[in-house]
């Protein structure tokens, strides 16, 4: 299996940004309820955030620690894909346990592998507070994975930026509600 292109895994879990990464975070709400809360779990969960982002997805059924995910970003023989490793996991079993903090999660984080056009790791986290509110919290860092994309920065950055509001607007509707807002928020 190949390895994970940088040594910083599972920092996503903690919010924690490695030096030399750009760091990217949204938290967004996306709902109410555990009706809300179970939906996007389970979207997160089976890939289909992707999927409704407009990414092929080549993966098992269920993201699972040490499981290959390969997303797609384009169309046709114009598309670009990215291999990851998933890398940990809050999954849902039953009636999710409530953390410290009062607040039920669910979702994983992937790193990248050789082959990906960035080196880093990005995580996509259902939340639902002590209220009964459910966030999307997506978290990633990340630095181009080689000199043809630092060559590209300008264009690597854009596809970054439409794929994140996509991710934000299919958690929005995943949760039961709009598409989402036009900007997200930070």
């Amino acid at each position: 299996m190949p390895e994970i292109t940088h040594t910083a895994i599972g920092w996503t879990r903690i919010g924690a940004w490695p030096i030399g990464f750009r760091p990217l975070h949204h938290r967004i709400r996306v709902g109410a309820g555990e009706s809300a809360f179970q939906s996007l779990a389970q979207g997160i969960l089976s890939f289909e955030l992707h999927r409704l982002a407009g990414l092929r997805v080549i993966a098992a059924p269920q993201a699972a620690v040490g499981g290959t995910v390969t997303v797609g970003f384009g169309i046709g023989n114009l598309r670009l894909n990215a291999p990851c490793e998933v890398v940990w996991i809050d999954e849902l079993s039953g009636t999710p346990a409530r953390h410290d903090d009062g607040v039920v999660r669910a979702g994983f984080a992937y790193a990248t592998l050789p082959g990906h056009p960035e080196s880093g790791e990005e995580s996509f986290v259902a939340e639902m507070d002590s209220e009964g509110v459910v966030f999307f919290d997506l978290r990633a860092y990340s630095r181009h994975g080689g000199w043809l994309y630092r060559a590209g920065a300008p264009v690597a950055r854009s596809c970054q930026e439409l794929v994140t509001r996509r991710y934000l607007a299919a958690a929005h509707r995943l949760a039961g509600g709009s598409h989402g807002p036009k900007r997200p928020s930070s």
